[in-house]
């Protein structure tokens, strides 16, 4: 990272969060070159500690006057938070990296996930969209096989770790789940119907087209950062009853013929890929092995034997990890390798504020 500022302040934005201290430990994992490093919050965090490195961050309150002397900002406190305060970043001369929704189909903001577009980056006008979970470790095992074989079409379906929905699903499934072994009836406040024992195929609100809110960000977002519209997507999503860890079945249609064994080969050798696929072991990728880890892990590789050019991919990622705070870090560091730490029209922005 040669082109790092001498003296380089990054804030986090929604500290306290899961996502929001999942960045501050990667911050500090991956020896991010800041100087400075400030935790902000809502004011009912204000005050609270946070710890990092060898000693622990006040969380301060976050405000539009947050970002004076900030370089960088990793967001993580919804997408109203986002839209309020990022334009306002922006205006002070901090480049801002958007966990949340509001700004990833902006045609004024790049979508990226590192190693399949790290080239959007280049002309970025400030706010960059960290995409969503699950989009995140499909496209990373698309990548390669679409550079080999040009996919057509994506059907996916997800099977989507609760700690997608926030600390308050986590202690929900856990609560659930002791209510029911000790024989009380389980209580339901964060999903609408009980998430213990169970599968919800409902994962944020529902659209008027019949879809989920989460699962046209799959299909929009995949043709966004894949920087190819000709690829048709189709998502089912569904929330089980995991922790951490999402896994998706992932079909896909290729105008080139590719084998299971030429799929293997090139996956191997992919970026941010771990191939675990030894059916005859017993070896394919699971959420309890892919949880506290960086790389997206694909296994059951086959051919889909229903149509010519097909192939159907397990895949599973930890979601707070690299569905988030780890691809959100991956980002900024190419930022600083890039020399492209810079905002270039400081009021862009402040139109949607």
């Amino acid at each position: 990272m040669n082109n790092t500022p001498a003296e380089l302040t990054v804030a986090v934005a929604g500290a306290t969060g899961a996502v929001g201290r999942s960045m501050l430990k990667t911050l500090e994992a991956r020896a991010f070159p800041a100087s400075r490093v400030v935790a902000l919050a809502s004011s009912r965090s204000a005050g609270s500690k946070l710890p990092f490195k060898d000693t622990e961050l006040t969380v301060r309150e976050l405000t539009r006057n947050s970002f004076d002397g900030v370089d960088l900002a990793l967001f993580s406190a919804g997408g109203e938070c986002s839209r309020d305060f990022a334009p306002h970043a922006v205006a002070a001369g901090c480049v801002v990296v958007d966990n949340s929704n509001a700004w990833r189909m902006d045609e004024r903001c790049p979508l990226v996930v590192p190693e399949v577009n790290p080239q959007a980056l280049e002309e970025h006008n400030g706010i960059i969209g960290n995409p969503n979970c699950s989009t995140i470790q499909m496209v990373v095992a698309l990548k390669p096989l679409h550079d080999a074989a040009s996919i057509t079409r994506v059907v996916v379906s997800t099977y989507q770790a609760v700690s997608g929905s926030g600390q308050k699903a986590v202690d929900e499934l856990e609560s659930q789940v002791r209510r029911m072994f000790n024989m009380q009836e389980p209580e339901a406040k964060v999903y609408p119907h009980r998430i213990a024992f169970n599968c919800l195929p409902q994962i944020d609100v529902f659209m008027p087209n019949g879809y989920t809110r989460e699962e046209m960000k799959m299909t929009l977002e995949t043709v966004k950062i894949m920087g190819d519209p000709s690829i048709k997507v189709t998502a089912t999503t569904v929330r089980v009853p995991v922790f951490y860890g999402h896994s998706e079945s992932v079909n896909i249609e290729t105008r080139k013929k590719l084998s299971a064994k030429e799929a293997r080969a090139i996956l191997s050798r992919a970026p941010g890929v771990q191939v675990a696929d030894n059916p005859e072991l017993k070896i394919y990728p699971m959420p309890i092995d892919a949880a506290g880890e960086y790389e997206v892990f694909v296994g059951r590789i086959r051919e889909d034997e229903s149509i010519a050019n097909g192939l159907n991919l397990w895949v599973v990622a930890d979601n707070i990890l690299k569905g988030a705070a780890l691809n959100a870090v991956q980002i900024s560091e190419l930022l600083l390798e890039k020399n492209l730490l810079r905002v270039k029209n400081p009021r862009l922005f402040l139109q949607d504020a």
